[in-house]
C-alpha cells in the first residue's frame, strides 16, 4: 500500500503499533550502517534511501530529476519488504 505521507515521522507514526516497531528495528540497522553520503527520504510512498544529485548528478535514468533509488522499506497490505535496488544493477 503506497502512503501519502511526506516524511519518515509521519509514515512511521501512521503505521500499527507491531509494524512501527518491526520497521523502526530494521530502520535503525540501514541508518547506522549506511554510507555518510546517501539520505533517506520518503521516495515512492515508501520510506527510501537515495544517493542523492551532489553525489550522483545523473540521478534515476528513467527520470533524473529523482536522486539514485538506492533501498527502500515499506510495510505493504499482508507484508512488510525492503527493496534493494542495487540487485536490479548489472
Amino acid at each position: 500500500m503506497k502512503s501519502k505521507a511526506s516524511t519518515v515521522a509521519e509514515y512511521l507514526r501512521d503505521l500499527p503499533e507491531d509494524r512501527r516497531a518491526a520497521i523502526s528495528a530494521v530502520r535503525a540497522v540501514i541508518l547506522e550502517n549506511l554510507d555518510s553520503d546517501f539520505e533517506e527520504c520518503m521516495s515512492c510512498g515508501m520510506i527510501g534511501y537515495v544517493v542523492p544529485h551532489r553525489v550522483f548528478p545523473a540521478g534515476y535514468h528513467c527520470d533524473p530529476q529523482q536522486p539514485l533509488l538506492f533501498a527502500a522499506l515499506a510495510s505493504q497490505k499482508n507484508y512488510m519488504s525492503l527493496y534493494l535496488m542495487t540487485v536490479y544493477g548489472n
